[in-house]
């Protein structure tokens, strides 16, 4: 199935009493994209934000557009999700491309979503009461916990970020590391035979199709049995 649009997601991060803190969003439970779950603020980018952005409007097919035109959308459209979903005001150029997510060829709506950072601007979070039911400010350590404890339900690229941002301290570290780096591509694959386990691999796994396989023993891989989720990176 080919990609059909292009999404954006914005992790806010904050300095609490004890490190680094991000934003998570409850949708709810029982119906829309993603229900139940704690997600980031974001959402799919419209053709208004390519305009924008001074970019023609895109095609419907999201496979062959251009990478740093989507980029440059989804960045607006970042802006304009956040702002609809929790009334917080950011500046375009205030968020730092982070990652761009490509769901497997298995599931049913595939967007391309790219993942950016932003300081906590300041202000109430005023959630949109039509698309999201509560939210909270958390260490990722503890997300992760309350996930492993049946207590939150995350999806992976949420649970993958959450893991990467454990290794830094406060918002001025983990924003110098993204601005210094290209955003990493996480390309999907899940990957048969392990049941009752689910498996997804990304670049770097011994396991990935063709040209993104790593050597025998690689891992880049998200392990889920239940809520026992493990991301395995060598």
């Amino acid at each position: 199935m080919t990609l059909v649009g292009t999404a954006a997601t914005v992790v806010l991060l904050r300095d609490g009493a004890e490190g680094l803190e991000v934003l998570l969003l409850e949708r709810p439970r029982h119906t829309g994209t993603f229900a139940g779950a704690w997600v980031f603020p974001g959402g799919r980018v419209d053709p208004e934000d390519y305009e924008a952005a001074g970019l023609p409007r895109p095609e419907e097919s999201a496979e062959n557009r251009h990478l740093e035109a989507d980029l440059a959308a989804a960045r607006i459209a970042g802006v304009r999700e956040t702002a609809e979903e929790t009334a917080l005001e950011l500046a375009p150029g205030s968020l730092v491309d982070l990652s761009c997510w490509v769901p497997p060829l298995q599931a049913p709506k595939r967007l391309r979503t790219w993942f950016f950072l932003a300081a906590y601007p300041g202000g109430e979070v005023r959630l949109n009461p039509g698309e999201l039911i509560d939210y909270a400010w958390l260490a990722p350590v503890d997300a992760l916990q309350l996930h492993r404890g049946g207590k939150m339900l995350l999806v992976a690229p949420t649970f993958v970020t959450l893991t990467l941002l454990q290794q830094f301290q406060d918002v001025a570290a983990a924003v110098e590391h993204a601005a210094g780096a290209a955003p990493e591509t996480f390309s999907s694959r899940l990957l048969d035979g392990y049941e009752p386990d689910a498996v997804i691999a990304w670049h770097g796994d011994e396991q990935y199709p063709a040209e993104g396989a790593g050597q025998p023993g690689d891992r880049h891989r998200l392990v889920m049995r239940g809520s026992d989720w493990r991301y395995e990176r060598t």
